[in-house]
């Protein structure tokens, strides 16, 4: 049996649509998961560089 030659063409673009829509939504997935990695590591505390003396704040002249 032999497929008419419009409707392989429609599948192969149909495939292709797939295969786009798939890598766009890994590279969406992607990124997300970078900007959540990234937003992780900027609220973390800034670690043990920090004065153990009180510091007083002294007004601006």
């Amino acid at each position: 049996m032999f497929a008419s030659p419009e409707l392989m063409l429609h599948l192969a673009h149909d495939r292709n649509r797939e295969m786009i829509a798939e890598a766009d939504r890994e590279r969406l997935l992607s990124s997300a998961r970078l900007a959540r990695r990234g937003r992780k590591v900027r609220s973390r505390p800034a670690g043990t560089l920090a004065s153990c003396e009180a510091t007083a704040v002294v007004p601006a002249r």
